[in-house]
């Protein structure tokens, strides 16, 4: 992949933080992980407001059956990485 060197200004105590928290895979890395969130977070933004023009807003209660959703599936991916780690472990 393409990459292109710019420069940016970051206050000093958020750069020492995220450098701390970068330090494994690089500050480069953590930023463009971060800035691939923030674009994805506001094309969502973006397709949540284009629905609620279309649709109507969420009622509480199709958020309240979406969150439980969303319980549901990090429940079951929890399960399947616990499975994963015990089968990893068995094989050490």
């Amino acid at each position: 992949m393409a990459t292109k060197k710019v420069t940016v200004t970051i206050p000093e105590d958020l750069l020492e933080e995220v450098r701390a928290e970068a330090a494994e895979h690089g500050l480069s890395a953590y930023v463009a992980e971060a800035l691939r969130l923030r674009r994805d977070r506001d094309r969502l933004r973006e397709l949540v407001d284009w629905l609620e023009e279309e649709h109507g807003p969420v009622t509480e209660a199709e958020r309240t059956s979406a969150l439980a959703e969303l319980d549901d599936v990090d429940a079951e991916h929890e399960r399947r990485r616990r499975a994963r780690e015990g089968r990893a472990g068995e094989a050490a």
